[in-house]
C-alpha cells in the first residue's frame, strides 16, 4: 500500500507508513471499502473488521468513610 502523503510502499496490513508515520487506511476484506480506524463492520456490506468492541470497566463501589476528610 502506498502512503497518500509521500507515497512510500508499505508493506501490506501496515497501521502507519514506515516512512512519515501518516495513517494508513482499512480496507474491508469483503468489499475493498475504505474502513475507519475504528469501524467493526464496514459500512458497504457489514463485513466484520475483526476489532473487537473496547471493553466496558465494571462500576466499583465506592466506601463513603473514604471520602471522608477528617
Amino acid at each position: 500500500m502506498n502512503c497518500p502523503r509521500c507515497q512510500q510502499e508499505n508493506r501490506a496490513g501496515a497501521q502507519f507508513c514506515e516512512e512519515c508515520a501518516t495513517p494508513l487506511a482499512r480496507r474491508c476484506d469483503g468489499c475493498g471499502a475504505e474502513l475507519s480506524p475504528t469501524a467493526r463492520f464496514c459500512p458497504e456490506c457489514a463485513h466484520p473488521t475483526g476489532i473487537a468492541a473496547a471493553p466496558v470497566a465494571e462500576p466499583r463501589v465506592c466506601d463513603a468513610r473514604a471520602l471522608s476528610h477528617a
